[in-house]
C-alpha cells in the first residue's frame, strides 16, 4: 500500500523537533492566552471557547484532540499517511503539553498570566508569538498544527477562494462568535493580534528572516554577464534562452540567486555590461542544491 510505504520515509529528528513544537505551541496558548480568556485561531481557538463554555472536565487538551484529530484523519487521502501521522503526533504533544501546564506543573495560569500578569497586548503579542513558533516548527518538519488548515486545503478550491482566505475567514467567524459568546470584543480584538503576531511568526520560522533573492536577467550578452558574476559571486547559474517580442532578436535569460547585500552590486555589474538588460528581482524562502564534486 502507497500509504503504509510513506511511513518508512519518516524520520526521528521530525518527531523529536514536532515535540519541541507541540510543547512550544502549549506553553504559548495556556501561559499568555487562556489564563486571560484570549483566543488562537483555528481548531487552537475553537477548542479554547469551547472549554471556556463546557463543564470543567472537558478541557482544553482535550477538545484539542477531540477537534483536530478527526480533521487530520479527514484529509489523510489528500495530505498523505506521513504528514497526517506527524500532524497527529505533534497535536497530541500540544495536547499533553497543555494538559502538564494547567493540571500538573506548580504553574498558576487560572486567573492571569504568570508572566504577563492581566496586560492584554501583553499577552496577546506573546501568546502570538511562542504559538507561531510552535506551529511554525510543526509545518517546517512535516505536521501541522491545526485541523483547519486541512480543511482549507480540501475545500477552498471548491468554493473558488484560496486557503489563506478561507483560514481567514474561519478566523473571523470564530472571533466573531467569541464576541457574541462573551457578550465583549475586547478579548476577540486582541485575539486579532494574537493572530496577526502568530501569522507573522510562522512565515519567519518556515521561510527564515534572511530570504534570498532570485534575479531573473533577460540580456544579450549572456556569456560576458554569466563569466562576470560568476567571478564576482563564486557561484553558479541557470541559462536559458529566449527571444524578444518586439524586436524578434534572440535572448537569454539567466536565473540567478544572490541574498540582499549583493543585489545592488550584481545589478551594476549587469547593467555596466548590458545597459539595457532587463532585471527582475523576487525572494525565495528555501534553495535546496546537491552538492557535487
Amino acid at each position: 500500500m502507497p500509504g503504509i510505504n510513506e511511513l518508512k520515509n519518516m524520520k526521528i529528528k521530525n518527531f523529536l523537533l514536532l515535540t519541541v513544537a507541540g510543547l512550544v505551541n502549549a506553553f504559548g496558548v495556556t501561559v499568555f492566552l487562556a489564563p486571560v480568556k484570549l483566543y488562537d485561531s483555528g481548531a487552537s481557538g475553537t477548542s479554547m471557547l469551547l472549554a471556556q463554555i463546557t463543564p470543567e472536565f472537558l478541557s482544553l487538551s482535550f477538545f484539542l484532540v477531540a477537534l483536530n484529530v478527526p480533521l487530520f484523519l479527514f484529509g489523510l487521502k489528500k495530505q498523505g499517511a506521513v504528514f497526517t501521522v506527524y500532524a497527529l503526533y505533534a497535536v497530541c504533544i500540544y495536547s499533553l503539553g497543555a494538559w502538564l501546564i494547567t493540571d500538573v506543573l506548580p504553574i498558576d495560569v487560572n486567573m492571569a498570566s504568570p508572566l504577563a500578569g492581566s496586560d492584554l497586548l501583553l499577552c496577546a503579542l506573546f501568546g502570538g508569538l511562542i504559538s507561531g513558533v510552535g506551529s511554525g516548527l510543526a509545518i517546517r518538519f512535516g505536521g501541522a498544527m491545526d485541523g483547519v488548515e486541512v480543511l482549507a486545503v480540501i475545500f477552498a478550491k471548491r468554493i473558488g477562494i484560496t486557503v489563506g482566505t478561507f483560514v481567514m475567514v474561519y478566523n473571523v467567524v470564530l472571533y466573531i462568535v467569541c464576541g457574541i459568546v462573551i457578550n465583549s470584543w475586547i478579548l476577540p480584538l486582541y485575539s486579532i493580534v494574537t493572530y496577526g503576531a502568530a501569522l507573522k511568526t510562522v512565515d519567519f520560522i518556515i521561510e527564515g528572516i534572511d530570504r534570498s533573492k532570485a534575479a531573473t536577467i533577460v540580456t544579450s550578452c549572456p556569456d560576458e554577464v554569466c563569466q562576470a558574476l560568476s567571478q564576482a559571486f563564486e557561484r553558479g547559474m541557470t541559462t536559458m534562452d529566449a527571444k524578444g517580442f518586439y524586436s524578434n532578436s534572440p535572448k537569454t535569460v539567466v536565473y540567478f540567486i544572490v541574498n540582499r547585500f549583493q543585489v545592488v552590486r550584481m545589478k551594476d555589474i549587469v547593467h555596466e555590461i548590458d545597459p539595457t538588460a532587463y532585471i527582475s528581482i523576487s525572494e525565495v524562502a528555501d534553495i535546496f542544491a546537491s552538492q557535487q564534486n
